[in-house]
């Protein structure tokens, strides 16, 4: 008996070990499969001559700069592709011409090598011009191609001085190639000019500005937007809508970015099967200087150009986006009707009512972020009412019958008062 229960025992120990080791490549292949492109972040930093300053806890700006960056570079995850490059480094003399062009990049954005990384930053010497617009550009194409979250953090303490390149335009057109790339900008004791142009950059690629004055600031901002860019995010892919529901692009459940111009209408076209809910938003931004008072509209229409459902917000200029979304329920088909079964194909239509001053450009056009899912609809596609107010209309109608009942009672109660007053 003791003999068989130690073989049975063997036994299992065996089918265990193997089992574990049949398992443990299968468990690796799933985890590498799982795992998606490495974010890439490119640190722009300006070398230019006004980097010498001495206002930045007793030290220069470039002192605080080359300190902020060896921590980073300490402190970057493993999974963050990063590089490094610089504007105003190498030429000190006063052509204009070459000065604009004196962009180079530094570190190629990639697996990172912490102590090239820093051979690489501590040889910086503040130099020359402020080429933040050619740099921008120049940066843009360091960037392999694919779904990777790409970043880039700029750091200056000047505007731009290659002007008419003006850098919130370049930002701009960044943005508008949707590349997927975000420009958070940092401000080194930053006066009202620069700070106002460092923002308008950081707002057009969806970005943030942070004004910068302490050592440790710097350090700690910068390794957030390091550490930001290894976070999950989900990209918006680009689509190009059209100016004609026939001529729409067919679009899946998802995040989209496009561009449209003031006033324009874009189109989009979505399947929608029986017994399923179409829900959309979008959101247009104001990344630009516009006219105050403007809307956003949102409408799903049939092919034929019969309005569905619509969704429509209006601003007044005191928010840099706005959004508006609608909801459109589509019945089950009845068995013996074969036609009601095929998928249904609705237009979206994209519309905005913002208009600019004649000295801003209005190309490329707005940032637009349309979000489209498919889920399962009510038991009855009456339960969302056209309006959008869905269940709500019980609500409503309980408030309509409270208010009444209320007027009557309150109506009788102010007769017998005055009744009262008149016997008495």
């Amino acid at each position: 008996m003791i003999i068989r229960q130690r073989l049975a025992a063997g036994l299992c120990a065996l089918l265990a070990a193997l089992t574990a080791g049949g398992l443990a490549p299968a468990a690796a292949y799933a985890d590498e499969t799982d795992r998606g492109p490495a974010p890439q972040v490119e640190l722009v930093l300006d070398v230019s001559g006004s980097m010498r300053a001495r206002d930045i806890d007793g030290g220069s700006r470039m002192a605080a700069a080359k300190q902020a960056f060896n921590e980073v570079l300490d402190a970057t995850p493993e999974e963050v592709e990063l590089g490094i490059r610089t504007l105003g480094a190498n030429y000190p003399g006063d052509d204009r011409r070459t000065g604009c062009k004196d962009t180079q990049r530094l570190y190629p954005v990639g697996p990172l090598d912490r102590t090239d990384a820093k051979t690489a930053v501590a040889t910086l010497q503040p130099t020359g011009w402020t080429p933040i617009g050619p740099a921008l550009l120049k940066a843009a194409g360091d960037f392999g191609s694919g779904d990777a979250a790409k970043r880039i953090v700029l750091i200056s303490d000047g505007e731009d001085t290659c002007q008419p390149l003006d850098p919130c335009e370049v930002a701009r057109e960044i943005a508008a190639k949707g590349i997927g790339l975000t420009i958070d900008t940092l401000g080194l004791v930053a006066d009202a000019k620069t700070r106002a142009q460092l923002s308008c950059i950081a707002d057009a690629t969806g970005g943030t500005y942070t004004a910068v004055r302490h050592k440790n600031q710097l350090s700690k901002k910068v390794g957030q937007l390091v550490d930001r860019a290894a976070d999950p995010v989900v990209n918006p892919v680009a689509v190009d809508g059209a100016g004609q529901c026939a001529d729409a692009p067919k679009i899946k459940p998802g995040l989209f970015s496009d561009r449209e111009e003031f006033g324009e209408h874009r189109f989009y076209r979505v399947d929608v099967d029986p017994g399923q809910e179409l829900r959309a938003s979008v959101s247009v931004a104001a990344d630009r200087a516009v006219h105050q008072d403007y809307g956003v509209l949102l409408r799903a229409v049939t092919t034929h150009g019969r309005e569905i459902v619509r969704g429509q917000e209006s601003g007044d200029g005191r928010t840099d986006a706005i959004s508006t979304g609608l909801r459109y329920p589509r019945p089950e088909a009845d068995d013996e009707d074969d036609a009601g079964s095929a998928p249904e194909t609705v237009c979206l239509q994209v519309s905005n009512s913002y208009s600019a001053p004649a000295s801003v450009k209005t190309s490329p056009g707005l940032p637009v972020e349309l979000t489209v899912d498919l889920v399962d609809g009510p038991e009855q596609a009456s339960d969302v009412a056209a309006f959008g107010l869905g269940n709500g209309w019980w609500l409503l109608l309980a408030l309509v019958v409270a208010g009444f009942l209320a007027g009557v009672i309150w109506g009788w109660l102010s007769r017998w008062r005055v009744a009262v007053w008149r016997t008495n």
